[in-house]
């Protein structure tokens, strides 16, 4: 055939890097700090809830469209007691395959060929590629470090520059991965007014929502004007640990469930069905679970970010999410990809290279990221070998 075999929406989107990194760290052995899942299971009444269900024939078969109305509930009700916002579950409720599906859907649903989308750069890689395969066009605008070098920051600014009359919607992440940057509320209110200013619909992604270390997170929609434009983005990986059980939801007014149902009623249309009844009984879970969370990974976060400091590491402290960014020039390297398939070869160590967060492959290249949900002791492990780089 002379056509290309690809759609040229998806050209230049090739194995993602998580792929490459991990069958890398697979082969040499090395310990993965590169994509960010953990190494433990989650709370064990978890995961038997999932086992009482399959069990019990309970999912076994195809659940509803929308996701089973044990689950619905219990995400309608943790949105009330988290943030007391109030969502019907019947009508403003949506399961999805993990949170990506919710990307993708939400944005095949949302947007026509040549709609502008803004996301905040660095972005998750799969942002990119949802916003070709719906035909609109990405338009970053990117955090940058601060002038103490220790986050990155938004430039409210650029971001008001960035929009224009093309522009259809906002893609928000916070807490931001790969940065860590969790978004204030002052960013927030601006983001929003903007929003209303200028008759914007957002899309968030917060995924990470109970991984904050240092400030809070507050969702996009409780701020005013926000209720009808915003469609609200979570999953259960991150929370509860089962990362393979792929289990997202979407929470918006009913016009904007349809819409985004309307699509994800032909990509998977139904998935998960046991883990849905298990994930209902883990958003029921008392408020300690949820603290206790984030005071394990904060110290996590500390342990490694001190223990890449002491490798020779410049090192942004991230206020949220699973990772933590590194600046490699330090240990006379530029070079972000080279530097992370070196890495392995050198001491053992497995990282992602944050240019492939980046509109311009150019951009970010002396960033490297690492994650830190591991077991304490594979981190101590990581931290021993890395420091042989100084050496």
């Amino acid at each position: 055939m002379t056509r290309p075999l690809l759609n040229r929406r998806l050209d230049g989107f090739g194995t993602t890097i998580f792929a490459e990194m991990s069958a890398l760290a697979t082969r040499t052995g090395s310990i993965n700090l590169g994509q960010g899942f953990p190494d433990t299971d989650g709370p064990e009444e978890v995961r038997e809830a999932a086992v009482r269900a399959l069990r019990d024939g309970r999912g076994n078969q195809y659940p509803p469209g929308p996701g089973i109305p044990e689950l619905r509930s219990a995400i309608s009700e943790h949105q009330a007691r988290r943030y007391g916002l109030a969502f019907d579950p019947d009508t403003e409720v949506l399961v999805t395959a993990g949170a990506t599906e919710a990307i993708a859907a939400a944005l095949l649903a949302l947007l026509e060929p040549g709609d502008e989308v803004i996301a905040l750069e660095p972005y998750y890689d799969s942002y990119a590629a949802c916003i070709a395969m719906a035909g609109g066009r990405r338009v970053p605008v990117t955090l940058r470090p601060s002038a103490g070098r220790d986050r990155f920051v938004l430039d409210l600014d650029e971001l008001r520059a960035a929009v224009t009359d093309r522009t259809r919607l906002i893609l928000l992440n916070t807490p931001h991965n790969p940065t860590g940057t969790v978004l204030t509320r002052a960013e927030l209110a601006a983001i929003a007014q903007l929003a209303v200013e200028r008759d914007l619909l957002v899309v968030t992604d917060e995924v990470y929502e109970h991984l904050v270390f240092d400030g809070e997170h507050v969702p996009l929609v409780t701020f005013p004007g926000m209720r009808d434009r915003t469609v609200t983005i979570s999953s259960a990986g991150k929370t509860f640990s089962f990362t393979g059980w792929k289990v997202g939801w979407v929470t918006a007014s009913p016009g904007l469930v349809n819409a985004v149902r309307t699509a994800k009623q032909f990509l998977t249309y139904v998935a998960s069905g046991p883990f849905q009844y298990a994930v209902a009984e883990a958003l029921r879970l008392p408020d300690t679970y949820f603290s206790h969370l984030a005071d394990d990974l904060r110290a996590k976060r500390d342990l490694l970010s001190n223990g890449l400091v002491e490798a020779g590491f410049d090192v942004f402290r991230p206020a949220g999410t699973y990772f933590v960014t590194t600046d490699i020039r330090p240990l006379g390297d530029d070079d972000g990809f080279a530097f992370c398939r070196s890495l392995p070869a050198r001491c053992g160590v497995v990282a992602i290279p944050n240019a492939v967060f980046y509109n311009d492959t150019n951009g970010g290249t002396a960033f490297v990221r690492f994650a830190f949900c591991k077991r304490t002791e594979v981190l101590h492990d990581a931290i021993s070998r890395l420091k042989q780089l100084r050496s």
